[in-house]
């Protein structure tokens, strides 16, 4: 009787044990894609900022400015 009682509890606990390493598993999986999201939205976010300084340093250009107050 004592053996099967502990039978029956090891099983359980190693069903508990493998529940909660699926769970991490999961968990882990989920925070992994949500950071490559997260850097794929920041290095498109630099991108987009290196182009808006580019565009506003030909803006304020001197050279580009007197070409267009020049007739």
């Amino acid at each position: 009787m004592k053996f099967c009682s502990c039978l029956v509890f090891a099983v359980f606990f190693l069903t508990a044990v493998l529940l909660i390493a699926i769970s991490l598993r999961n968990a882990d999986n989920c925070v992994f894609y949500k950071l490559c999201t997260v850097q794929s939205t920041k290095v498109q976010l630099k991108q987009q900022l290196w182009q808006r300084q580019l565009q506003w340093e030909r803006l304020t250009n001197p050279a580009a400015v007197s070409k267009r107050l020049e007739p």
